[in-house]
């Protein structure tokens, strides 16, 4: 691959062996990696620069991963970069805490490198997926999915949503009527296999729920099964 077709990943970590780690397999894995050890000095990178990826630590100096992450997706030139987070913390309110401010994945150190590349790869096919969309829109109720600009409204309002969220409308309004289980949804909008957390789809959920508004009443969840669209709710 030429080095210019690489795809650019920035990579935000204060630890020297683990920022090193994790540049060496990315740029194994074909990705052009650059780094920083701080949050100011990453936020800054990714603005003056914006990588196709960013895995940020949560525990940094000068500015942490969440404020960091909050102030990437409040800025329009860096609001639809995928992030992955890191953090050795193990506590759910700092998992929920990153998903909640813009995180599409999370990672708990220590982690094995493969599955690090692995969710980079995924995070990166779901971000190309949208150029490969047809120029068609899909309607439910006051819905609209613009496959091709990867946008959705409601009522004509444009709605707020991070890469993953916008993967979650599309597959539910697709599949409308029907219950989609957590496995099925970590498979199909993640990627990953069941031996991922399904927690990963109700932390999404209950983020994505108070993002659609008045469109929240479309998503139904059925106990102990998964989510769903219902069309009669509208």
């Amino acid at each position: 691959m030429s080095k210019a077709l690489k795809e650019r990943i920035l990579v935000v970590d204060d630890e020297p062996d683990m920022l090193e780690l994790i540049e060496v397999n990315l740029a194994a894995a074909g990705y052009e990696v650059f780094t920083s050890a701080n949050g100011k000095d990453g936020l800054q990178k990714a603005r003056q620069t914006p990588p196709e990826l960013i895995v940020l630590d949560l525990m940094l100096p000068e500015l942490d991963g969440l404020e960091v992450c909050k102030s990437l997706r409040r800025d329009a030139s860096t609001a639809a970069i995928p992030i992955l987070m890191l953090t050795a913390r193990v506590a759910e309110i700092d998992r929920v805490l990153g998903l909640e401010l813009g995180a599409d994945d999370y990672v708990t150190k220590p982690f094995s490198t493969r599955e690090l590349v692995l969710r980079v790869k995924n995070l990166l096919r779901r971000k190309a997926n949208k150029e490969n969309g047809s120029d068609d829109h899909i309607h439910f109720g006051g819905l609209t999915i613009d496959r091709a600009r990867h946008r959705i409204s409601f009522k004509g309002h444009l709605l707020d949503l991070t890469l993953t969220e916008f993967k979650l409308v599309t597959v539910l309004a697709e599949r409308r009527g029907r219950v989609q289980s957590r496995d099925q949804l970590l498979k199909d909008v993640w990627g990953y296999n069941s031996l991922i957390d399904t927690r990963t789809v109700d932390t999404h959920m209950r983020r994505l729920r108070h993002k659609l508004g008045g469109a929240a009443r479309y998503l139904d969840t059925v106990r102990g099964v998964g989510y769903r669209f219902v069309e009669s709710q509208t």
